[in-house]
């Protein structure tokens, strides 16, 4: 991910529609997601919002019943992933921050927050 000293990555997920295609995991939120090696993005995962012992996470649900979880880091260098071995690789794109775990990808809408003066 690109370092900027000015702020932190917020994370400002967007409401959808309840109107859902069957292939879109259930849930408020979505995301655009690509899961598979060549697979194209799309909205389709859904994310939960979670709290786990005072730490703010985000539970990303792919259309067929899998799922990951992210942590939210609170340094300003966006998300981290919660579970399993594999390091989630996250890079600010287009306006998007995009988390890539083994040979799935998601993006993510976020904001940039300056830090207040010390």
């Amino acid at each position: 991910m690109r370092a900027t000293s000015a702020g932190a990555v917020l994370l400002a997920l967007a409401g959808c529609s309840s109107d859902k295609a069957p292939d879109v995991a259930a849930g408020s939120e979505h995301i655009a997601c690509a899961l598979g090696q060549a697979a194209p993005f799309a909205p389709v995962c859904a994310v939960d919002r979670v709290e786990q012992g005072g730490r703010k996470a985000l539970v990303v649900r792919h259309p067929d019943g899998g799922f990951r979880r992210f942590a939210v880091l609170t340094d300003g260098h966006g998300l981290a992933a919660a579970d399993g071995a594999a390091l989630a690789q996250v890079v600010l794109a287009g306006g998007l921050l995009e988390v890539r775990v083994d040979d799935d990808r998601y993006r993510f809408p976020f904001t940039v927050k300056a830090h207040a003066a010390d």
